[in-house]
């Protein structure tokens, strides 16, 4: 899905890490961990980190050991009470274990240059909701992007559109969220996107 830049974007200059929220567990489909395991690898061929959840079971897991076995970095940031729900993967480039899930989502915003979300359940949406709101309020100008694999956030991306059109969120910013469903054409839109500019959710016309 192609969307064409507004007039209140930005360029962006490319990415060395990218942050990636997606499930600590598999899913049924295996197109999911497939999907992780091909963004795996197109991050180690493009020299781009990956920073993620540090666990190293479900899609967590495959997107990590793929970063890996192809030679690229991955760095882990995983909450104390997480570390053994999450069975915590020591063999990562970098593993930061924090006191809280607020530390957690800081670090990783702190250390990527963009975000990406995969199939997942709450806790990956709400992560990625989060990073997506920052740029909304323009907390920070890093891209965002879904993998829409498997049509898993069709619905999803349904319920962003309802919200433009009814008025909860603005076009530009709709524009700025990146959907595709191929990894490498993911990470090819993020390193040219443009972020949006504007900061207001609303103006003081439309409260």
């Amino acid at each position: 899905m192609n969307r064409s830049a507004s007039s209140n974007t930005a360029p962006n200059h490319g990415i060395k890490r990218l942050c990636v929220f997606c499930g600590s567990s598999s899913g049924h489909n295996p197109a999911y961990a497939n999907a992780a395991e091909r963004l795996g690898r197109e991050l180690a061929t493009a020299g781009i980190s990956l920073v993620f959840g540090g666990g190293r079971v479900g899609l967590m897991g495959a997107l990590a050991n793929s970063v890996l076995a192809a030679g690229g970095r991955a760095v882990g940031v995983i909450p104390k009470s997480l570390v053994e729900k999450e069975i915590a993967h020591t063999s990562l480039s970098e593993l930061h274990i924090v006191d809280s899930m607020h530390e957690r989502k800081a670090l990783m915003a702190d250390l990527a240059d963009a975000f990406a979300l995969l199939p997942g359940g709450f806790g990956s949406w709400e992560e990625f909701c989060e990073m997506f709101t920052w740029l909304q309020l323009g907390i920070h100008r890093k891209p965002c992007a879904i993998l829409n694999v498997a049509g898993y956030y069709d619905s999803l991306i349904m319920q962003a559109a309802r919200a433009v059109s009814d008025g909860f969120l603005p076009a530009s910013h709709h524009e700025s969220l990146l959907i595709e469903t191929d990894p490498r054409s993911l990470l090819s839109r993020l390193a040219t996107a443009p972020v949006v500019q504007e900061s207001k959710w609303i103006s003081k016309q439309e409260r």
